[in-house]
């Protein structure tokens, strides 16, 4: 049983990432606070029942995935836009960022499009991923979380996370090649 007198000192390290996994949840600077705010104040309450030397990283992000899907989920999408600066550490944009990777050899036609693939593309293509799509792709893809760590975030088995894991990188390819195939960079006609 962890002492709640240390609960400040161990989880404040973990605070930055929290937020941005907040803000790339709520899509909106003021909810991230609120929903980061109530997590930790969750978590607080809660500490009493973490056992100690176990990860606390994955509680925190499952307190805040579990607060951010109870107070948000159930809420209408707000049209606004908000700057989202940390999906560049997407795996997956990343990936599409690298331009002249082949050292000068000739590029594959999948390099050649995601080359006119720019950075609010692929926000755009992960903000719009279901909420039970989203969440796992960016605990795995953007926090580095490992199937079990992101199954005990969202109390879910392994199997629905590598499914909708799955699933949610499927979309965002789709999504990625419909943007490709708009700006005529596929090589087929939009």
């Amino acid at each position: 049983m962890a002492d709640q007198a240390t609960f400040q000192s161990d989880v404040e390290e973990f605070l930055p990432q929290l937020y941005s996994a907040a803000l790339r949840m709520t899509r909106n600077p003021h909810d991230a606070e609120d929903v980061l705010q109530e997590a930790l104040l969750k978590a607080y309450r809660g500490y009493h029942t973490f056992t100690a030397g176990t990860n606390l990283k994955a509680w925190m992000y499952r307190i805040l995935t579990n607060t951010f899907i109870n107070k948000y989920r159930k809420k209408s999408r707000r049209p606004t836009e908000v700057e989202l600066g940390d999906y560049e550490d997407l795996y997956l944009f990343n990936r599409l960022g690298q331009s002249g990777a082949t050292g000068g050899a000739e590029r594959s036609a999948e390099s050649e499009a995601l080359d006119g693939i720019v950075d609010t593309d692929v926000k755009a293509a992960v903000e719009a991923l279901p909420d039970n799509f989203k969440i796992p792709v960016l605990l795995a893809d953007v926090e580095g979380f490992s199937y079990k760590e992101i199954a005990e975030i969202m109390d879910v088995p392994i199997g629905t996370v590598m499914s909708r894991l799955h699933r949610g990188r499927k979309a965002l390819q789709k999504a990625l090649w419909d943007f490709a195939e708009e700006r005529g960079i596929t090589g087929r006609p939009a």
